[in-house]
């Protein structure tokens, strides 16, 4: 049996709005958590505040993720500014012979 190999190139990776996905998700783990914060009592008679925790830890992390989803589109967008940007030491037909 022969390996399989695609015949076409890979298309692109789509490129969404990665920041504000990231910052509601955020949001919704924190409202989630502090839905869930008035019935611990609840949660806790039925050994179930695990729920109320993995909330508080998805807006903690959450946090986490927003820091560097903005710093990686603060890369992606210098990053294609200095591509856009013409080269100061110009070009070798620009510079004078000796």
């Amino acid at each position: 049996m022969t390996k399989w190999t695609p015949t076409h190139e890979a298309p692109e990776p789509l490129e969404g709005p990665v920041v504000p996905t990231i910052v509601g998700g955020t949001i919704l783990w924190f409202v989630l958590f502090l839905v869930q914060l008035p019935f611990y009592g609840w949660f806790d008679d039925h050994g179930h505040t695990w729920w109320v925790w993995t909330c508080l830890a998805g807006a903690g992390l959450g946090l986490i993720g927003i820091w560097y989803v903005r710093g990686r589109d603060a890369a992606l967008k210098r990053d294609a500014a200095a591509r856009d940007a013409p080269d100061p030491r110009g070009t070798q037909a620009d510079r004078p012979t000796a």
